[in-house]
């Protein structure tokens, strides 16, 4: 059942498509917010849980700050506040009363207006300059789990919404090499829980420094390619070296006894993630998920045709459900669904194929008295057949595997889609021109040639950028694992160059 709007057809019809087919967010009476429904939550809810593990291991803990933020705190930090000042959304005032003709306006007006939380470097260094006085105190290592207000003037679901979740990890420390390497450490957790449990592969590499977060020394990314050759920004980790301690006087005594800047990071992720997802495996059927972060993996459906027959079907869907219990997939108990709403069968399987739910079993009174199992794997890929019907015995000892194969095999899918769209063979401003000229479509459309990533030298020089602008592309990051050290020419300017850059449109 194709989708009314497909990849080739209008590639951004169809991604909203796709999330309402899916069921997993809508749009909000609050306009440019979203109301995230059980699958899309529950996705986010499993990259949660991930990075939470990861964070915990290297030995963050979980803090909580207020989302209001005096307007005082980022005036002290002016590149900070620049960065945001078109985003932010303000509190004036602290009630409301009614006018003459009855109406709500409002009222108490705030001796000082208060920030909407869209980051909280800010508020966060107030609390670290109170908690840091020695070097005995150092490193101090935290993660929050929070809501974000920005305020985008064109959202769109997950991608760019005018309230979104997240985390943002902030850390302390005593030296600028400790600090450096906790941003490089959080960058490589980002990469690990893309790749292994996303299955989206990305790009490591450091921003230049027109694109870096605003405040920092050097900013950290992840860019993942999406099916219409768009970069995504998937996460960015913070070296904001002393330019937050200082304006916040987080200073610390010294093993030498002398008076110090702290050098601190900043790191985040947010639902965004849940959208990338979406755009690097779902197909013109709906949404594909990837078993390690799929709220169900497994999804079984009674096929009750004949009501004599449900309490048979029941019965045996039970030690269907037993026998899940003793099965594991990437070290964790399968996570597993009975859909026993009073609903057409045909319904409900084609409600959980468009969430993607990785493995579907359909049970009817044939595989009772047979004692199969018929299960339908929802991802279209390489060497896993679309259709199993497998005994009682061997569908509960293979199940985990099967599992783990689509999952990898997810992976391996769309590494091979990054690796076909890097273009390395553009060279002059012309042929990238020419290149570009094209509009962003389907990167896997046989039938005609959508631009995607450009990996080519660009000597640093800003004037090149009113011509990306032109073009709409921008540059997504130094790759670190694209680097070969030789000079050649900019291709943007023709001037020498020696770095490798990642040229390419973005969401």
């Amino acid at each position: 059942m194709t989708l009314r709007h497909t990849r080739s057809s209008n590639y951004p019809e169809w991604y909203q498509e796709v999330i309402t087919v899916s069921n997993m967010a809508e749009g909000s009476v609050s306009p440019g917010c979203m109301i995230i429904k059980p699958w899309g939550y529950g996705i986010w809810s499993r990259i949660q849980r991930t990075l939470d593990e990861m964070f915990s291991a290297s030995g963050h803990e979980n803090y909580y700050f207020p989302m209001f933020i005096p307007l005082s705190f980022f005036q002290k930090e002016a590149d900070h506040v620049e960065g945001f000042a078109k985003e932010m959304a303000l509190v004036t005032h602290s009630k409301l009363r009614k006018n003459e003709e009855g109406e709500l306006i409002p009222d108490g007006v705030l001796e000082e207006p208060l920030v909407v939380r869209p980051t909280s470097e800010t508020i966060i260094a107030d609390a670290f300059s109170k908690w840091v006085v020695s070097y005995r105190d150092l490193p101090i290592l935290m993660n929050q789990w929070a809501n974000v207000v920005r305020w985008e003037m064109r959202p769109r679901l997950f991608l760019r919404t005018r309230e979104f979740l997240w985390q943002e990890g902030h850390t302390v420390h005593a030296s600028s090499v400790e600090a450096e390497a906790e941003t490089e450490q959080m960058l490589e957790i980002y990469r690990i829980m893309c790749e292994e449990s996303m299955a989206v592969p990305v790009i490591t590499g450091e921003k230049p420094v027109h694109e870096k977060f605003p405040g920092a020394v050097k900013t950290l990314c992840i860019e993942a390619m999406m099916q219409d050759g768009k970069a995504l920004q998937a996460g960015t980790s913070h070296y904001l070296g002393q330019n937050f301690s200082r304006p916040a006087n987080i200073s610390f005594q010294n093993k030498e006894g002398e008076r110090e800047y702290a050098y601190t990071t900043s790191w985040g992720v947010s639902t965004r993630l849940v959208g990338g997802l979406l755009m690097s495996h779902a197909d013109d059927e709906g949404m594909n998920t990837p078993p390690r972060v799929s709220p169900y993996q497994v999804i079984i459906v009674p096929m009750v045709k004949d009501e004599s027959k449900r309490e048979a079907i029941m019965g045996y869907i039970s030690r269907i459900e037993e026998g899940l219990r003793s099965q594991s997939a990437f070290g964790e108990k399968i996570r597993f669904k009975t859909d026993k709403r009073n609903k057409d069968s045909v319904d409900k399987y084609w409600e959980w194929a468009r969430k993607g739910a990785p493995v579907i079993c359909e049970i009817g009174e044939r595989d009772v008295l047979g004692e199969k199992v018929m299960s339908k794997i929802r991802c279209r890929i390489n060497t896993t057949e679309h259709k199993k019907l497998l005994s009682f015995n061997e569908f509960i000892s293979t199940i985990g595997k099967l599992l783990e194969t689509i999952q990898s095999e997810m992976y391996e899918k769309a590494k091979v889609r990054l690796k076909k769209n890097i273009r390395t063979d553009i060279k002059t401003m012309s042929s990238f021109r020419e290149y570009f000229a094209e509009k962003s479509g389907w990167v896997d459309d046989k039938e005609r040639s959508h631009p995607a990533f450009v990996l080519g030298k660009w000597s640093g020089d800003e004037t090149t950028l009113p011509l990306l602008k032109e073009l709409g592309v921008s540059i997504r990051c130094i790759p670190f694992s694209y680097q070969d050290g030789e000079e050649g020419e900019c291709i943007l300017s023709g001037k020498p160059a020696i770095k490798n850059v990642i040229f390419a449109r973005s969401y």
